[in-house]
């Protein structure tokens, strides 16, 4: 009798253990403890399990634990990564995506806000779950980009001129930084601090804060402040994993997820201004680029990506259309 109470017992524990297991759901991110991307992520848990109690819990892998981008979301669409948050990687995932690989198309969070509404929502998103099964919970943010390099400062494109320059996966920065005259190499964010300090490549372009939170800052000589892309960062599950949650599970995530965003847009236009201070502090040159120039020498990227993506011309003149809106 006590042999079969303990194999009961041991049975119970298994079973109890089990479930809870079943019921971790893992967010992967690239972004270093202090990114925009680590802050939102953790506000996210605390939000997301605050509120699930014992029925789930919610845990945040960042530094690219769980991979590159790639990996990450090769991952969710097996189902042994419930939730990750790309930002440019999204373009090779879905085309139309790559509208946000646009230089300058989107001007500040109040016309990103407009965009998640009338474009991401209800055509880019639904699209997506469509042709590939993912799904976005809530827009997020990773920034506007600048560049460093340990050549010079960059002022106009003609400047880029030889320069290598990592670039985050996804064809449409690469072409962009081809036009502008860089010698542009795409590569995983882990590896490009390494790649900076050996001097594999000569710079980067990111956000303040995946420049600050990974240190590229220590190994780069400038800074050029020129806002050239703004990077959305998606939260993203895959329809078959994301279905086999229980529904009250799966309600409370989605709210969390976009009862996040208020948080990082706060939080990004924070950084904006104290990580800025951070790279000069350290001794890094920074200067402010001709925009216009930049502006002028894009013009190529954006007819290719109305030629190349078939509702790309539709999708640029929308988004434009609500930065004028008011």
């Amino acid at each position: 009798m006590l042999l079969k109470n303990f194999f009961a017992a041991v049975i119970s524990f298994c079973l109890v253990t089990f479930s809870v297991s079943a019921l971790e759901i893992k967010i992967g991110h690239v972004g270093e403890p202090g990114s925009l991307f680590n802050d939102s992520a953790e506000h996210f848990v605390k939000l997301a399990n605050s509120k699930l109690g014992s029925k789930a819990k919610v845990v945040n892998f960042g530094s690219s634990q769980l991979g590159s981008d790639k990996e990450m979301m090769q991952k969710v669409k097996l189902g042994t990564l419930e939730m990750a948050v790309p930002s440019t990687f999204m373009s090779t995932v879905h085309d139309e995506f790559g509208v946000f690989e646009m230089p300058y198309i989107i001007k500040d969070r109040k016309h990103m806000s407009k965009v998640e509404k009338e474009v991401v929502n209800p055509i880019l998103s639904k699209n997506l779950e469509e042709k590939t099964g993912y799904k976005v919970l809530a827009v997020w943010e990773n920034g506007f980009r600048q560049i460093t390099n340990n050549k010079k400062p960059i002022n106009v494109p003609d400047d880029l001129k030889g320069i290598k320059l990592r670039v985050p996966e996804g064809k449409w920065r690469v072409k962009m930084f081809q036009a502008y005259g860089a010698n542009p190499t795409p590569m995983a964010f882990g590896d490009v601090f390494v790649a900076l300090k050996t001097g594999t490549i000569d710079g980067q372009e990111n956000p303040y804060t995946q420049i600050t939170s990974a240190k590229f800052h220590e190994v780069q000589k400038f800074l050029s402040v020129t806002n050239h892309v703004y990077t959305p960062a998606f939260v993203v599950v895959h329809k078959e994993t994301w279905n086999k949650l229980p529904e009250d599970v799966r309600k409370i995530l989605e709210q969390a997820a976009k009862d996040t965003q208020p948080f990082v847009y706060k939080r990004a236009a924070e950084m904006e201004v104290s990580l800025l201070k951070v790279v000069t502090d350290f001794g890094v040159k920074v200067n402010t680029a001709n925009r216009e120039a930049f502006v002028k020498a894009s013009d190529p990227i954006y007819k290719e990506f109305a030629t190349d993506v078939k509702s790309g011309a539709t999708l640029v003149s929308k988004i434009l259309d609500l930065a004028k809106a008011k």
